[in-house]
């Protein structure tokens, strides 16, 4: 079997890719370091907790270039910063996420925060807990914290 090939559609193709690269670009470049961070906590892991500002600057831009639609939908996830909060939370034993990964714990008096849903991320889900009243409050006491 043959195919035409159809050189405007090409065309139109490549420029659509071209464009939404170049948006991905020019939105890695302009967002903070914290956002940088919790995108690419969702890539690289907890490898970005031990990267300097430079560096997460770098990957940032090179993940936005390497995936361009994948970047616009975590840049514009609030939940990704959220998630990347409860992260930094447990990594500086504030609360404490149960070997079970299904509750959060206060980490200086294991006094239960949280139960997650069954089948579901613990940070996705504690991330869902932040918005709520009772979350929002403990997020504020963590965000004292943390700073």
């Amino acid at each position: 079997m043959f195919k035409e090939l159809d050189h405007h559609v090409i065309a139109t193709n490549q420029l659509e890719d071209l464009e939404l690269e170049i948006h991905a670009m020019n939105a890695a470049n302009s967002i903070d370091i914290d956002q940088a961070e919790a995108i690419l906590r969702v890539e690289v892991g907890s490898q970005v907790s031990n990267m300097s500002s430079k560096e997460l600057k770098r990957d940032v831009l090179l993940f936005a270039k390497k995936n361009p639609k994948l970047f616009i939908n975590l840049a514009n996830d609030e939940n990704v910063v959220l998630r990347n909060f409860a992260i930094r939370a447990v990594e500086a034993n504030i609360i404490k996420l149960a070997d079970d990964q299904r509750t959060f714990k206060w980490g200086s008096n294991d006094r239960k925060l949280m139960t997650v849903p069954f089948d579901e991320n613990p940070y996705s889900a504690m991330a869902a807990w932040f918005k709520t009243d009772e979350g929002l409050e403990v997020y504020r006491s963590i965000e004292k914290r943390l700073s």
